[in-house]
């Protein structure tokens, strides 16, 4: 039987990342300070970014007015993603929630946000300006369909299907949000709070918001290299738990590399006279050695230190037999009158994949993450 906190008193912990919003900041917390109820009480944590207008003024002035109201702030301007770690860490409520100070969204659908968290049906809830519901400004056209794009790789690499992975209303239960590290300090930390949930196998719920987006003229700070941090970010976190398929892929992208250095190397070495019993096991090593770094950079970081021995045994012997059946390949196809790049280039592609199967489930085995995998355990608490 699931558990509900329907008809209990709650506390929200909302978090306000503030940067130069002094314009409206005063406006935003009325509005959340309204969302009130006998059965909500709220947290409102202002997270002031080095601000260099008047909104840390503001805040303190907002501080002296309500005790629910708490003010942080950093010596220097530091990122969206800063503010939101600050904040999180400083939450007491049942559940925690972000509302940008930009009055793009509209607190009083919070509300409607936290009732499948109050029912005990969800963990986290994400609230979608693309989903139907309520009103929309419309704006940028190029900005939606970069957004669109982000959500759908995010999706490909976590197996979620969100509509809007880039939304401000994230609303967490206190200790799945407090549970996650965030490392990331500007805009790169929505795709990351969605990879690491996914990661956590947690109940994800979506429900459609109204939107009300202001233009760059009107202070909208997000820009192009955000949507390139973005895109990074959806690969550092989210590629090392993907479903095997996209790891795959994103494999294949690093085996060419890898492939074309040991073609490159190979035919040097053997154009230059040397045999195909020294040039063949040197150009897979040197290729062995860049498909190694790549994917610790790229694909498999969180391993990248070895913890025990029998770890660095089993990355050996897979280079090992992989090196081998390279070797065998190569000079069957060679023997049996075939060019030898030609050799060389069907070798490669049986070991791309054989080294793929070998780092993934013996190398660096790894759940993959996403609502099909069995839910993990966890202790509830009620609230």
């Amino acid at each position: 039987m699931r558990e509900s906190s329907g008809n209990k008193n709650i506390v929200l912990s909302v978090v306000v990342p503030c940067f130069n919003e002094e314009h409206t900041l005063e406006e935003c917390i009325a509005r959340l300070l309204a969302v009130e109820s006998p059965s909500v009480s709220l947290e409102i944590i202002i997270v002031d970014d080095a601000s260099t207008d008047r909104s840390a003024e503001i805040a303190t002035a907002l501080v002296n007015r309500s005790s629910r109201i708490k003010l942080f702030t950093h010596e220097r301007n530091s990122g969206k993603g800063a503010a939101l770690r600050t904040g999180f860490k400083k939450a007491t409520g049942d559940f925690v929630a972000v509302q940008d100070a930009d009055l793009e969204y509209n607190p009083q659908e919070l509300l409607r946000l936290i009732e499948p968290l109050r029912n005990g049906d969800a963990d986290v809830v994400f609230g979608s300006r693309f989903a139907v519901y309520g009103a929309h400004r419309v704006l940028y056209f190029w900005h939606s369909l970069v957004n669109a794009f982000l959500t759908f790789v995010s999706n490909m690499f976590t197996d979620l299907n969100i509509t809007d992975m880039e939304t401000c209303y994230k609303v967490f239960r206190r200790d799945v949000i407090q549970a996650i590290d965030i490392q990331e300090n500007r805009f790169g930390v929505e795709p990351e709070i969605v990879a690491k949930v996914a990661h956590m196998r947690l109940r994800i719920y979506e429900m459609g918001i109204s939107y009300y987006g202001r233009t760059y003229e009107e202070g909208k700070k997000i820009g192009a290299k955000d949507g390139f941090r973005a895109l990074y970010a959806i690969l550092r976190y989210s590629a090392y738990r993907a479903p095997v398929p996209m790891q795959f892929i994103l494999y294949v992208f690093i085996g060419g590399l890898a492939a074309l250095a040991n073609l490159v190397i190979f035919m040097s070495l053997f154009n230059a006279g040397m045999g195909t019993d020294i040039s063949a096991p040197v150009a897979f090593v040197a290729a062995a050695a860049i498909n190694y770094f790549l994917c610790i950079l790229f694909l498999f970081r969180h391993n990248a230190r070895w913890g025990t021995a029998s770890e660095v045994l089993i990355y050996l012997l897979v280079v090992c037999g992989v090196g081998v059946i390279d070797l065998m390949i190569t000079k069957s196809l060679i023997q049996a009158h075939v060019e030898p790049m030609g050799a060389k280039v069907g070798a490669t592609l049986i070991g791309l994949l054989v080294n793929f199967l070998g780092r993934r489930y013996f190398v660096f085995p790894e759940p993959a993450s996403g609502p099909w995998q069995a839910q993990i355990k966890r202790t509830k608490r009620e609230v």
